[in-house]
């Protein structure tokens, strides 16, 4: 694994989280209980802090940092998909950032909505509760999210984590 302290910035990972040995965790970045952060992720708290709520995943590939005047927080039972890139913005518990999609700074997507794949959610945006964010500029779709797909995949990612945690070697 890929984890730095920067300066006096250093990481805090719950014991019970699972850290791919491809991602790279820089700085101030907190990871909470059974989260899971894979291949290829990029933490980087040098400016701000990140926090990684509970059972959250953080996939393949995505990128989180911060500005100077915007930390980057992301809730509990949250999935951020692949290639996602976060910067100073809020995802709140129970929210969803899929595949390809970019959020930017103080940009809030609250419980239970959804960003759509390849979406790119602008500075200051605020997508509802329940809503589904589409497009590049994305707009919102209000009550369209499908908070139970949400559940679902959250929850399969914290026994993905587990049994990657448990299981996975380096065989070369």
């Amino acid at each position: 694994m890929a984890i730095y302290a920067l300066g006096e910035q250093v990481p805090v990972i719950h014991p019970t989280a699972f850290v791919s040995p491809d991602a790279v965790i820089i700085g101030s970045v907190t990871i909470g209980a059974d989260s899971s952060i894979w291949s290829g992720a990029v933490l980087r708290g040098d400016d701000g802090a990140i926090v990684i709520g509970e059972r959250t995943s953080i996939q393949d590939g995505t990128v989180i940092h911060t500005t100077p005047a915007n930390h980057t927080t992301v809730g509990d039972d949250c999935v951020i998909g692949h290639i996602v890139h976060l910067e100073g913005c809020i995802i709140e518990n129970g929210a969803q950032v899929s595949s390809g999609s970019v959020v930017l700074h103080r940009a809030v997507i609250s419980t239970g909505a959804i960003v759509a794949a390849n979406a790119v959610v602008l500075n200051d945006t605020f997508v509802p509760p329940g809503a589904l964010a589409v497009g590049a500029p994305a707009s919102i779709k209000e009550g369209r999210a499908r908070q139970e797909d949400i559940a679902f995949a959250a929850l399969a990612y914290v026994h993905k984590g587990a049994r990657f945690r448990e299981q996975l070697r380096r065989i070369d």
